[in-house]
């Protein structure tokens, strides 16, 4: 029977060789004391301290040693991490001093110099587009239509042809206002301004009409139960979905720029007939057959969803007093927050709604 190896030299094994050991200790002490960030610092006690470390295998080595040369390996093996480890807190908290003062530099603010002038402010980019959108019209000889954002259900429903039994009239839909005899509601859309136009003059009609408008929507990245619209109608004799055509590819050329163009897909919405879907050439890859596959923007498709638009229904002419025999016209409308956007890039539509100066800086005093 063999008797126990007592005559085993640690030294033998390489990694506890007490110079080796020595080396390693050194290399890890050079590497904290050239560490010039904490990040730095945390390579190198990955390096030098960490599972996978020199020592830290070395270490491992240990086990396999004889009971009597367990102890001196293990002493100076613990020795050297022990020293790294004290070295690597010592650097750290020199390391942290030394970037909180120079952050504290760097962001100082000396309150004593004079101001000369004051911060530029900016304007909210909702509030421009609906100027802009403004301005585009008012130069094609349109005018700018308003009203009321508590409407009369009538206005809202009624007269546009939707019926008592549309869905659009439930709570799911609808802000009512109390109490439910006074029959008054937050507009849904910005058409009642139309019906009240229609009302009050005789054609010839063309008016916009941005604004705030609200729905019972579950506010997150692409939905709010308050947004801007901005609607067009024009009544005159004679005027086709031609006219209607003609129109969108103008405003979409003010708003994205030369080249964009529209095309419509048949819808259907109870106060235009016919009715369309306005989809506008994807502003990013503009169609081309050697982008539009891995655009992001319009997913492939070559085109983006913009609103809807018809020629208004002869029921809506008759029930704001218009003569349809004599008169036609048309009407589309979009989203002027989803414009904003899709036209800025914006991923969530509650950053247009969070009051953060930081957001709406960039924009400056205009789009």
């Amino acid at each position: 029977m063999s008797a126990p190896n007592s005559d085993y030299d640690p030294v033998e094994v390489t990694p506890l060789n007490a110079a080796e050991v020595e080396r390693m200790r050194d290399e890890a002490l050079a590497a904290v004391a050239n560490a010039a960030t904490v990040a730095e610092l945390k390579q190198a006690r990955l390096d030098h301290a960490g599972d996978r470390s020199p020592l830290a295998l070395a270490n491992r080595e240990i086990g396999a040693l004889p009971p009597q040369a367990k102890k001196e390996a293990g002493q100076r093996v613990g020795q050297a991490r022990g020293a790294i480890n004290q070295a690597i807190a010592k650097r750290q908290t020199e390391l942290e001093a030394a970037e909180l003062e120079a952050t504290l530099a760097a962001e100082t603010v000396d309150v004593t110099i004079p101001v000369d002038r004051q911060a530029r402010g900016s304007r909210h980019p909702i509030t421009t587009i609906q100027d802009h959108v403004a301005d585009i019209f008012i130069s094609m000889g349109w005018e700018i239509g308003e009203g009321p954002e508590v409407e009369a259900e009538w206005l809202n429903f009624d007269a546009l042809n939707l019926g008592p039994d549309h869905p659009a009239r439930t709570m799911q839909d609808t802000f009512w206002l109390s109490p439910e005899r006074a029959a008054l509601v937050l507009r849904t859309h910005t058409s009642p301004v139309q019906a009240r136009t229609m009302l009050e003059r005789k054609p010839p009609i063309y008016i916009a009409v941005p604004g705030r408008v609200y729905r019972t929507d579950e506010a997150d990245a692409t939905h709010m139960p308050i947004f801007h619209q901005v609607e067009g109608l024009a009544i005159d004799e004679g005027l086709t979905m031609a006219h209607l055509k003609g129109t969108l590819d103008h405003f979409a050329q003010a708003v994205y720029g030369p080249g964009s163009t529209t095309r419509f897909r048949p819808s259907y919405f109870p106060f235009t007939e016919p009715s369309a879907e306005i989809d506008l050439l994807c502003y990013v890859c503009a169609n081309d057959p050697a982008e539009v596959a891995s655009c992001g923007t319009c997913r492939g498709e070559g085109w983006v969803e913009w609103g809807g638009c018809g020629v208004v229904n002869p029921r809506v002419l008759v029930a704001c007093g218009v003569d349809p025999e004599r008169y036609s016209g048309f009407a589309f409308g979009m989203g002027l927050d989803r414009t904003i956007t899709s036209r800025y890039d914006i991923a969530d539509l509650r950053d247009l709604w969070d009051g953060d100066i930081r957001f709406t800086e960039p924009f400056g005093l205009g789009l």
